[in-house]
C-alpha cells in the first residue's frame, strides 16, 4: 500500500519574515516607513499565503525603493513602467500575488498611459500609489498632483496647473476597487490592504504620504488630531456617512451634490444621510466621494470607495492560451516551428 501524500502546510508568518536585510534609506520621518511596516504586517496576517508567491514591482522614485525592503521577489523597473512590468509578471504566472508600488510622479506623469490601461484591463494586481504631491527623489519639483500655487524648484512663482485627482482618474479608467488612506492611519491602512489583497482584479489604493523634506504638512488637515475628525469621513459598508469630533455631522445628497448637515439641529436623522455601498456595480457614488476631497468645505472620504468584481485580464488571457493549445494540439516550441507552411532552402 502506497503512503498517503499530503500537501505541506503553509507556515505561520510574521512581519519579520517580510523584512529584508537592506538598510532603509528613506528620510527619518518619511511616511514611506509607516506604509512599509503596515504592508509587511498585513502580508504576514493573510492566511494560507506563501511568501515566495509575492512579487513587488516598482518604477522610479522614493517609493520605488520598496522592493529592496521586502523579503519577497521584486523588480525595480524604469520610470513609469511598473504597471506594464507587473502585467507581464501576472500574465506569465497568474498564481503570483503581484503588487505595484509607485508614486504620484511615477504613475501619473511618465507612467500615465500604463496606469490607466492596466486599470482598464482589470489585471489582477494591487497598485499602491504613494501621493506626496511632489517629486521627492529628484529634490522637490512639482508633480501631477501638486496643488495650485505651490512654490517649488520648477514653479518658483507657484504651480498654475490643475492637479490630477488619482481616485477620480482610477474610477474613470474603470477601476473596480478604489480606496484611500494616509500614512498616519495604521489601522485604517491595514484594513484597506486586507481588502485589496482579497480583491480579484486591479485594486488601486491611494495613500496620502508626507514628504518631510520637500512638502511637509501637505495632508496635515487629514492627519492632525485637532482637524482630522472634521476633515475626514470614514467609509463603512452599509452605514451612513457621519463624521465630526462628536459624530455630529453627516453627508446627504442634494441631487448629486453632497452637502454637510448638522445632526444636532433636529432637522436631520441618520436615515436621511448617504449610505455607503462598497459593492455597488454603478460607480456614481464612488465618483461623488472622489470630488468631495476637492472641496475644502467637505471632508475627504477615507476607506474603500468601491469593491466590485468581474473577470480579469490575466485569467481571460490564460483561457485563450489553453483554448489555442487544445485546438492546435501543439505542445512545444518545436511543434510550433514545424506547423503550417514550411520551406527547405538549398
Amino acid at each position: 500500500m502506497s503512503p498517503m501524500i499530503t500537501e505541506k502546510p503553509v507556515m505561520n508568518l510574521t512581519k519579520r519574515d517580510f523584512e529584508s536585510d537592506q538598510e532603509i534609506r528613506w528620510c527619518p520621518g518619511c511616511g514611506d516607513n509607516s506604509i512599509l511596516a503596515q504592508v509587511q504586517k498585513v502580508l504576514a496576517e493573510l492566511a494560507g499565503k506563501k511568501k515566495e508567491n509575492y512579487v513587488f514591482v516598482s518604477g522610479i522614485g522614493c517609493s520605488s525603493r520598496f522592493p529592496y525592503y521586502m523579503n519577497t521577489y521584486g523588480f525595480h523597473g524604469i520610470h513609469g513602467r511598473a504597471a506594464a512590468i507587473a502585467t507581464g509578471v501576472k500574465v506569465a504566472n497568474p498564481e503570483l500575488d503581484v503588487w505595484v508600488v509607485t508614486g504620484d510622479g511615477d504613475a501619473l506623469a511618465i507612467g500615465g498611459n500604463h496606469f490607466i490601461h492596466t486599470i482598464r484591463r482589470n489585471v489582477d494586481i494591487k497598485i499602491l500609489l504613494f501621493n506626496n504631491q511632489i517629486y521627492g527623489l529628484t529634490k522637490g519639483q512639482y508633480s501631477p498632483t501638486s496643488k495650485v500655487g505651490l512654490t517649488t524648484k520648477t514653479s518658483p512663482m507657484g504651480v498654475v496647473e490643475y492637479p490630477f485627482n488619482p481616485v477620480a482618474m482610477a474610477l474613470g479608467a474603470g477601476a473596480g476597487f478604489v480606496a484611500r488612506s494616509t500614512d498616519r492611519d495604521p489601522k485604517g491602512l491595514q484594513q484597506i490592504l486586507h481588502a485589496a489583497a482579497a480583491h480579484k482584479g486591479t485594486a488601486f489604493v491611494e495613500i496620502f504620504q508626507n514628504c518631510v523634506i520637500f512638502n511637509d504638512g501637505a495632508f496635515k488637515d487629514f492627519t492632525d488630531k485637532e482637524t482630522k475628525s472634521d476633515r475626514t469621513v470614514y467609509l463603512e459598508d452599509g452605514k451612513p456617512l457621519i463624521f465630526g469630533k462628536n459624530n455630529d455631522k453627516g453627508i446627504m445628497l442634494d441631487g448629486f451634490k453632497p452637502v454637510v448637515v448638522d445632526l444636532t439641529s433636529g432637522k436631520y436623522k441618520p436615515e436621511d444621510l448617504m449610505v455607503h455601498h462598497v459593492k455597488a456595480e454603478n460607480p456614481v457614488q464612488a465618483f461623488i466621494y472622489s470630488q468631495m476631497s476637492e472641496d475644502p468645505s467637505m471632508p475627504a472620504p477615507m476607506g474603500v470607495y468601491r469593491a466590485a468584481e468581474w473577470t480579469t485580464y490575466d485569467r481571460d488571457v490564460e483561457k485563450q492560451i489553453q483554448a489555442a493549445r487544445t485546438k492546435s494540439g501543439q505542445k512545444s516550441l518545436e511543434d510550433l516551428f514545424n506547423d503550417g507552411d514550411t520551406w527547405v532552402v538549398n
